[in-house]
């Protein structure tokens, strides 16, 4: 199940944020986590958990929610709620993703809900591509399935025409994709050509013999013109 949208509102007129917080409720995608009547109450209130949304009101005594968005720029999303629609320019230029003109209406406010979610949606999606890039794993299609690898699972490439075939100890995959094109890509740079027809994983090789690489308990040929390759590499 995915975790609700963690938001704060820091208004203080308690009616607004009192309207405020009942439009919030109505949500079942956002949680509450704090509410603030001033600026510098909100600053020590999420110092112990950074919330993902801040409702602000832009014209409060002390510290304005313009400025308190400067404060907490590290919160990922912000919507300025204000009795006064002059400020919006330079909300925008704080990065807001909405920004409300009071009196709040329930329609209005419908709309900001979905655009939050949209946002959250694609930035999740974002941060799980930019993980998938990072882990060491590629997603194989398999048939109609995809197929996630770990990279370091991976025995050795066999290279089949267009076609690379890449073997792990559980199973074996065939990929459109050329042999030297796959050694190309950042991620195979664990992995030593022995052969125009076989790649291996560096560190799975037991043995390197005259006309043999040993990886896994897996004899595979060497190629006359991958065997310096391999010498420097013993």
């Amino acid at each position: 199940m995915q975790q609700p949208i963690q938001c704060i509102i820091v208004d203080d007129d308690e009616i607004d944020r009192l309207t405020t917080q009942s439009f919030i409720k109505k949500a079942t995608s956002l949680e509450i986590i704090g509410t603030y009547a001033d600026a510098e109450t909100a600053i020590a209130g999420v110092m112990g958990k950074m919330p993902d949304v801040a409702f602000l009101d832009v014209d409060m005594a002390g510290m304005s929610g313009l400025e308190l968005r400067r404060e907490l720029n590290n919160i990922p999303a912000c919507v300025f709620i204000t009795s006064y629609p002059d400020y919006a320019v330079e909300s925008f230029e704080l990065a807001a993703l909405d920004f409300i003109v009071k009196p709040i209406k329930a329609d209005r406010f419908a709309k900001t809900i979905e655009r939050i979610t949209e946002f959250f949606t694609i930035r999740n999606k974002a941060q799980l591509l930019d993980h998938t890039l990072g882990a060491d794993t590629i997603f194989i299609k398999d048939g109609y399935e995809q197929v996630k690898l770990q990279l370091h699972d991976i025995i050795y490439l066999e290279a089949l025409k267009d076609y690379t075939s890449i073997v792990t100890p559980a199973s074996k995959y065939c990929i459109l994709c050329s042999l030297g094109n796959l050694l190309k890509e950042p991620g195979f740079q664990s992995f030593i050509r022995i052969h125009k027809s076989y790649a291996v994983q560096k560190n799975y090789i037991n043995r390197i013999k005259a006309q043999e690489v040993v990886v896994k308990n897996i004899a595979l040929p060497i190629g006359r013109a991958y065997k310096d390759a391999l010498a420097a590499f013993k």
